[in-house]
């Protein structure tokens, strides 16, 4: 009897797999709901929309302005909710988007519960299966704006892994879980609450194939599990909030009817959000008023305005440029090390005597460059700082909008007590680096132990980044007046070597 059973259901996947629409898009198999090794990108039909980034929408103080749009989506267990997800996300064309699923938030189980998970006997399908304290709070943050760390399931041992992902706040969140309205503080969070009706028999087979295939399961376990555990769930718990919804999408992924209709409320709801980033109008306000103390200029002394004059000069060699360049780097990272805290210390000479010196008082020191340019100041800040941590932050300028967007993040770990030395070789706008802070913050760095170190900055950007962070210390060799319609710093430095990409951090940083 167990033999047929077994043909019938496998002969059914294979049937239904050739009638059914695709469950979502192809993916690699894993037994965990988050890959630490995906990068932080989905790539649809049309177009590749990172994930990871953030639009910096933030308001005078340098806070985020408007909170994200949180979309929530239930249904029941292989429902769609994901190739929903998925299509929203498409059609939307909203450059960051974050998709946060819940099955990512199942309790740590005990190792009574491990024993009833690896017999099938243990209820996934349950509202106490999940962490919704942690989910609450972490879909807060987001919704906030902040970065959020995601612990990594893993389906097959029933554990959460010891690393967890960073995910980061965007314009648009989408929510998907069996039980994502089944808690009130959760639905609170919720903008926008979707549920996915697709047919039990349909939602069987789906779970079928992808239990077997993905997550290492026996056909004969998923079935008892199903019987058992997930269709009373979905009767008792799942189905009874689809009265919570705002929209009911039958069908799934295949009723564009429905998505197109979720897209243009979603897309009037973000106009109403008004996510527009507002530097130059801030910035022009403050431009008739003196620098601000937090600035500090590297003094100019005959050797500074002999550096400058070589690497500002059109007809300095690239080798040349490069060379001086460097020298002036190293006098200012060695400027920029005198605001580090410091503390009287006490040492013995060799000759038995007692010296009355300094030592760094904080935890420690992390340079963070912003690519490409900023990774031109590392080779100064690790010949004066032995043994530096370096993280490195990509930041481009979207052409249509003209909007910084972050690429790719790279911060050593626990960063949160350490000075940060944050390295650009030029600042404009002042529009990268105020990202780049932005990111520092979201990590836990304190603003006032944040140092923006630059060869040479623009007026604008001084008071751009100045008024929206006021701790943070800025530094540099020398600030121009102006920028030209391009953006490049005027008169500026020479565009070759060093300096090249990063001249104006509104086209490239």
């Amino acid at each position: 009897k167990q033999i047929s059973i077994s043909h019938f259901l496998h002969y059914l996947c294979d049937s239904l797999d050739r009638l059914l629409p695709p469950a979502g898009a192809p993916r690699k198999k894993s037994a965990t709901s988050l890959s630490k090794t995906e990068p932080p990108l989905l790539r649809t039909g049309k177009r590749t929309i990172y994930t990871a980034g953030r639009p910096p929408w933030y308001d005078e103080h340098g806070a985020q302005s408007k909170e994200a749009f949180v979309i929530g989506l239930c249904g029941g267990s292989a429902s769609g909710k994901t190739t929903v997800a998925n299509k929203i996300i498409e059609a939307l064309d909203v450059p960051w988007v974050v998709l946060l699923s819940m099955d990512s938030f199942y309790k740590v189980l005990s190792p009574e519960e491990q024993v009833l998970a690896a017999q099938n006997d243990y209820n996934f399908d349950h509202p106490g299966a999940f962490d919704f304290e942690l989910l609450v709070a972490t879909l807060r943050k987001l919704k906030q704006g902040r970065s959020v760390k995601i612990p990594v399931y893993d389906f097959t041992t029933h554990r959460r892994q010891k690393d967890w992902k960073n995910l980061y706040g965007a314009s648009v969140i989408i929510f998907e879980g069996i039980m994502s309205f089944a808690d009130k503080e959760l639905l609170q969070l919720l903008d926008m609450k979707i549920f996915v009706d697709t047919d039990s028999d349909i939602r069987l087979v789906r779970r079928l194939r992808r239990d077997i295939t993905e997550r290492g399961r026996d056909i004969e376990g998923v079935i008892k599990q199903y019987n058992k555990f997930v269709k009373p769930a979905f009767e008792q718990y799942i189905e009874p909030t689809m009265r919570l919804a705002d929209i009911v999408v039958p069908r799934g992924g295949g009723n564009m009817v429905a998505i197109d209709l979720i897209v243009q409320h979603v897309h009037s709801q973000l106009e109403e959000h008004t996510l527009l980033f507002r530097r130059a109008l801030l910035a022009s306000a403050q431009q008739m008023q003196q620098l601000p103390q937090t600035l500090s200029v590297l003094e100019s002394t005959p050797q500074v305005r002999g550096l400058h004059t070589i690497i500002r000069n059109k007809e300095t060699s690239r080798d040349e440029f490069i060379f001086y360049s460097k020298r002036l780097m190293r006098l200012l990272i060695e400027h920029a090390l005198t605001f580090l805290p410091s503390q009287p210390c006490a040492v013995q000479t060799p000759q038995g005597h007692e010296y009355e010196g300094r030592r760094h008082s904080g935890k420690g020191i992390t340079g963070v460059s912003i690519l490409r340019a900023g990774e031109t100041m590392e080779p100064a800040l690790r010949a004066v700082c032995k043994d530096v941590r370096i993280g490195k932050i990509l930041i481009q300028t979207n052409l249509d909008s003209g909007e910084p967007e972050l690429h790719y993040l790279r911060l050593p770990k626990d960063i949160s007590e350490d000075h940060i030395i944050l390295m650009d070789s030029t600042v404009s706008t002042g529009a990268a680096a105020m990202m780049a802070v932005r990111v520092l913050l979201d990590h836990e760095v304190q603003e006032d132990k944040i140092m923006l170190v630059s060869l040479l900055m623009a007026e604008l950007g001084v008071h751009s980044v100045a008024y929206a962070f006021p701790k943070v210390k800025i530094i540099t060799t020398a600030v121009d007046k102006n920028l030209d319609d391009c953006l490049h710093v005027i008169p500026g430095i020479g565009a070759r070597g060093v300096g090249r990409d990063s001249n104006s951090d509104s086209v490239l940083v």
